[in-house]
């Protein structure tokens, strides 16, 4: 543990226990997302989801990205995760993004993986908001990986016809905004 980073994150008034909690669910979210996505890209099948499996699989490739780069920054401020996956799983700050009733359905599918993209939003947010001129590492982790969750958002919501976003899909490099952490 870095003692001083969290002595001085304290000092600037964050609340480092909420701060961990917050890191460790969202850390979790983005293993079971891992996880979950592997399932919903193998689902992507046919004409409609084979146009969609490159941008799960990006997605899925960047949330363990997300997951990597979360855990040295848990343990700085004298964190950890849970020893049993099970529970590391129960606390995910989203919830699982299970295949939906119909594995068939193509929009079915992107609509769970915008739903975990969305919560991974918000969750980031509030991170940001929680550090923002406070606690500069965390923040700028979270905010690395809240670019990434929006461009993710974006991607899936173009699928669902909800209009254009400005974002394209990456080629080469997967997490540009978080590599840097990695």
């Amino acid at each position: 543990m870095a003692k001083v980073s969290r002595e001085l994150v304290e000092k600037s008034g964050v609340d480092v226990d909420k701060l961990l909690e917050k890191l460790v669910n969202n850390a979790s979210a983005e293993l079971t997302t891992y996880y979950y996505y592997t399932s919903l890209r193998m689902n992507l099948t046919g004409l409609d989801g084979e146009g969609v499996k490159p941008i799960a699989e990006q997605a899925r490739i960047e949330d363990r990205n997300h997951f990597e780069a979360l855990l040295p920054r848990i343990y700085e401020l004298g964190g950890k995760i849970p020893n049993d996956m099970k529970e590391f799983h129960d606390i995910s700050a989203c919830p699982p993004a299970k295949l939906p009733d119909d594995p068939e359905n193509t929009k079915e599918i992107i609509k769970v993986l915008l739903n975990a993209e969305r919560c991974a939003v918000r969750g980031y947010t509030e991170i940001c908001n929680m550090t923002a001129g406070k606690d500069h590492r965390t923040y700028d982790l979270a905010l690395s990986i809240l670019h990434e969750e929006i461009e993710h958002e974006s991607w899936f919501e173009e699928f669902l016809g909800e209009g254009p976003s400005g974002h394209f899909l990456r080629e080469g490099e997967s997490s540009p905004y978080v590599s840097k952490f990695l």
